[in-house]
């Protein structure tokens, strides 16, 4: 049986936070975390996170494995929506990570607080 994505994300079996970005940012300022955005290439390439690390949803589970040695590393995941910062949380959490926060898409965006 098919689901749609709403459902999908209901029922997502792992707990993880979610900040705002201004949350994010002031942690990220302190805690040595760091920001993932994990939209594609043409999207980050449109209006790029200059102090993201961009690792696409397609590999993340991959690529954090090579990168994130520290299981306690927190970890601060972004896209356009929210949908695949969601799922990528999910995964992350599946695969050890302890300290995972997906950021919201409410104001003030990214971009606008990491001009400050």
């Amino acid at each position: 049986m098919l689901i749609d994505i709403k459902t999908r994300l209901e029922n997502i079996d792992v707990n993880f936070r979610t900040v705002t970005a201004e949350q994010a940012f002031n942690e990220l300022e302190n805690n040595g975390g760091t920001l993932i955005d994990v939209r594609e290439a043409a999207e980050v390439n449109e209006q790029p996170v200059r102090s993201a690390l961009h690792i696409p949803r397609g590999v993340l589970e991959m690529k954090a494995l090579e990168q994130f040695k520290d299981a306690s590393t927190p970890l601060y995941i972004h896209c356009a929506s929210g949908v695949r910062a969601k799922l990528a949380a999910e995964q992350l959490t599946k695969l050890g990570y302890e300290n995972i926060s997906v950021i919201t898409c409410s104001v003030p965006t990214i971009n606008e607080v990491s001009d400050k």
